[in-house]
């Protein structure tokens, strides 16, 4: 069964983590084709995702929002829309197509998206995708990394994005 399930996933370019969670049996109109969701997310009943949809999360260490997105009951995914980070989507939210929620929205609002705005920054940004793996790895040249820079893993472990394990132990 679980072969079955990763050769549908992968025919459909979608991936769903095994530890993501689901109050009820979402509503995919088009299918589950092209859609991410990260561990950790928690999607509510009744919920509709169009294709091409992320609900990420945020591993980047200093960041704002790490962690996975939570979402309420009863919302509306539009195609192409990217729900990012430690976000809290309420319910009764409708999110429009190619919208980028990385904010928290109230119950029974309407996500649009909007104009591109840039922030330079002078120093160089850590773009590693970082995943924790028995231990924090990093992503780079093909292959995962150990990290051993003790400022990267206070941040990824000091109460910002924690473990699996941690995650449990916590109330």
């Amino acid at each position: 069964m679980i072969k079955l399930y990763g050769l549908y996933q992968y025919e459909n370019g979608s991936s769903i983590a095994w530890d993501s969670q689901f109050a009820g049996e979402p509503c995919f109109p088009h299918g589950p084709k092209s859609i991410f969701v990260s561990g950790g997310a928690k999607i509510g009943r009744n919920c509709v995702i169009f294709q091409q949809v992320t609900i990420g999360s945020n591993t980047l260490p200093g960041s704002k929002g790490m962690g996975a997105p939570t979402i309420g009951d009863n919302c509306y995914i539009g195609a192409g829309a990217k729900i990012v980070g430690a976000v809290r989507v309420g319910h009764n939210v409708r999110i429009a197509a190619n919208a980028v929620v990385y904010e928290d929205v109230p119950d029974n609002s309407v996500v649009l998206s909007g104009e591109q705005r840039t922030v330079t920054r002078a120093a160089p940004l850590d773009n590693r995708f970082y995943s924790f793996r028995g231990r924090w790895m990093f992503f780079s040249d093909g292959a995962w990394t150990p990290v051993v820079d003790a400022a990267v893993l206070a941040g990824l472990s000091g109460g910002q994005l924690r473990s699996p394990a941690q995650q449990e132990s916590q109330p």
